[in-house]
């Protein structure tokens, strides 16, 4: 009785005073009973019409019942819904006390049933339930139709949810032009198309501009051309031949290898059309024996040089659009030429956003490297394991606290303490017994990177581990149809604003950025000034593992955590630091945005192959390195020259 309500609310809004009730349900079923009993996809539109247009409140539910094959009959023609074992009268919907037994099942098939479904679109269109009302939006969109003007014109009005109305209002525009009325309403909804970047929209414009090609002598009369082939340049003369000789039923172009064959057939007293075997390896030979045969009647004929240079001479291939009103298709190409140009300018910025976030997470997994690699010369191959370490205690945090926002602003200081504290131990158990000796700090670093990732394989496993972000970072940021970015990458973007300003406060501004600063730029002569070179290296190689660790936390946000995820970073760190200028926070800046900004171009014109875009990536940048060695940015003062 519920659906039966919710029918006849839905009916009183839908329908006008114009579609008046001709009869009972059951009347309507008798005058087309052939027609459902044993429906076809061709044969069933005049029952679903009569349905639609009679204005019964029983009519969706009974097409849902039908559409399900829950729909019985009666020997005497009479129509029932079953469900289970209960029969109920199509009209009343009560049950009544007829055996199962005595009733034959009606069975649509898959034609018949997506013919009942684009009936039930326009009473779903204006369904109190907004899922029932989006599916009837989707069913819709996937199969434009001009039948579905009329219903998705009245249900917007009463649409109560503004993304669905949106919806509901751009479909209309592209039904508008593509099955408008009037050439007048056509246009005016392609040229509204101008400001629609969806691939939707796009694809409304495309098959207004659908074309098919034609070949004639001359310019078929009144059709829409939107333009001809010319052969030997739109397309080639063998090819141009072919398409005409397929219409015009003349001789087809045969390949080399189809006149030997066919000459291999006539061989007769080592002659082929009096034409001696041991000179068929000549091509003029071969065309003199085949064209003999040919005269004969014994080959079919061949299309000559001469055929076809005069055949297309004489024949035009044109384009003509499916579409036959040239205004409208002058309109659709005119939008389509602006929404081209939106759309590019659209996925130029859009890359260069992606581009920025990629240099973001470039800069904030090698600024610590920066800050080690420029004080203390050392080539710290564990880097990017500090950035592992980080991401697992963000996902210890979240273990231990279940709540995503507390848990990330208890991650972000706890990663840069147990880095800061890791960093800290390898600086004083082994780096530092090793400076000034780059080989044996290399390799020793590497042997802690191989260590720790097995430390990490014994704790955690192999399998990854997610690090979940809150959800106030779920979903993405769209500008419009083609621009859009990751909440997690804007805030990991603004994670690396924070730190660059944080890095240049404590570097401008503080006693120890001032210490860092006079180690980097003169060891020995800020030892003479009372500054303790150890302190300062321990500190600095401290700072910059903490660094990492907290980068390891944003990058666990959007990456899943594993023990070589460090590995997957330290080469590009290397890269940023190198190219940016080592010991430099600008110069990171710089090296992590030219970085980021390559790779990402790269993809772009490669985008099946992400391995060999890094190949090319690092050849730019060894190239680059032998123009500029100091990098971007390079260092001044004594240090420049060290």
């Amino acid at each position: 009785m519920l659906r039966a309500l919710l029918a006849v609310l839905l009916l009183i809004g839908l329908h006008s005073p114009a579609h008046a009730q001709t009869g009972d349900l059951q009347t309507i079923l008798q005058e087309h009973q052939a027609q459902i009993v044993k429906p076809s996809r061709s044969k069933v539109a005049p029952a679903i019409e009569a349905l639609t247009a009679s204005g019964l409140p029983e009519v969706p539910l009974f097409l849902e019942d039908w559409r399900d094959k829950n729909i019985w009959v009666a020997d005497d023609g009479l129509f029932y819904a079953i469900s289970g074992d209960t029969v109920t009268d199509i009209t009343t919907r009560t049950d009544v006390a007829i055996s199962k037994d005595t009733l034959t099942q009606i069975r649509p098939n898959g034609g018949v049933r997506r013919v009942i479904n684009e009936a039930l679109v326009q009473f779903q269109l204006s369904d109190p339930d907004i899922t029932r009302r989006t599916e009837a939006v989707d069913a819709i969109a996937r199969n434009l139709s001009p039948d579905q003007i009329a219903p998705l014109s009245g249900a917007i009005d009463n649409e109560a949810d503004p993304a669905l109305k949106l919806r509901k209002q751009r479909l209309l525009n592209y039904l508008t032009a593509r099955y408008g009325d009037s050439t007048e309403a056509r246009i005016d909804a392609i040229e509204a198309l101008s400001s629609d970047l969806s691939v939707e929209g796009r694809a409304v414009l495309s098959q207004i501009l659908s074309t098919r090609t034609e070949i004639a002598q001359t310019a078929p009369d009144g059709a829409n051309i939107a333009g001809q082939l010319t052969p030997g340049e739109d397309l080639p003369r063998l090819a141009a031949y072919s398409q005409i000789a397929q219409a015009a039923d003349l001789p087809p172009v045969l390949s080399d290898t189809d006149i030997r064959s066919a000459l291999e057939q006539h061989v007769d007293g080592g002659k082929v059309a009096g034409v001696s075997v041991g000179t068929l390896s000549d091509l003029d030979a071969r065309l003199t024996a085949y064209d003999r045969l040919s005269a004969e009647g014994t080959l079919p004929p061949r299309a000559t040089e001469d055929m076809i240079s005069q055949t297309l001479a004489g024949y035009t291939i044109f384009e003509i659009y499916d579409e036959p009103d040239a205004a409208i298709t002058d309109a659709a190409r005119t939008t389509q030429k602006a929404v081209n140009t939106r759309v590019g300018a659209s996925q130029t910025a859009d890359l260069a956003l992606d581009a920025i976030s990629l240099a973001s997470i470039y800069f904030l997994a090698a600024i610590g490297l920066a800050i080690t690699f420029g004080v203390m010369g050392v080539i710290n191959m564990a880097h990017g394991e500090f950035i592992m370490m980080g991401a697992y205690t963000g996902f210890v945090v979240q273990q231990i606290i279940p709540n995503y926002t507390v848990s990330l602003i208890v991650a972000l200081p706890l990663a840069f303490a147990v880095t800061f504290a890791a960093g800290v131990a390898m600086e004083r158990l082994v780096i530092r017994h090793l400076y000034s000796r780059p080989l044996e700090t290399l390799l020793a670093t590497f042997g802690i990177s191989i260590a720790q990732q097995q430390l990490a394989k014994n704790i955690f496993g192999t399998q990854a581990r997610p690090l979940t972000s809150p959800a106030w970072l779920d979903g993405n940021l769209a500008f419009n149809e083609v621009i859009s970015i990751s909440y997690i990458r804007i805030a990991i973007f603004v994670l690396a604003l924070i730190f660059l300003a944080l890095l240049l406060f404590i570097l401008k501004r503080t006693r120890l950025g001032l210490e860092v600063r006079a180690v980097t730029q003169n060891p020995r002569m800020a030892a003479s000034m009372g500054i303790n070179p150890d302190r300062i290296k321990m500190m600095t190689f401290g700072l910059g593992s903490g660094i990492a660790g907290i980068a390891g936390v944003a990058i666990g946000l959007y990456a899943k955590v594993t023990s070589e995820m460090g590995a997957d970073y330290i080469v590009q760190s290397f890269m940023t630091v190198v190219v940016g200028g080592v010991g430099n926070v600008w110069g990171t800046l710089a090296g992590a945005t030219m970085i980021g900004t390559l790779q990402k171009g790269i993809e772009w014109l490669n985008p099946s192959n992400t391995l060999a875009a890094q190949t090319y990536m690092i050849l730019f940048i060894i190239l680059f390195i032998q123009f500029r060695p100091k990098g971007i940015v390079a260092l001044k003062g004594r240090a420049a020259g060290d």
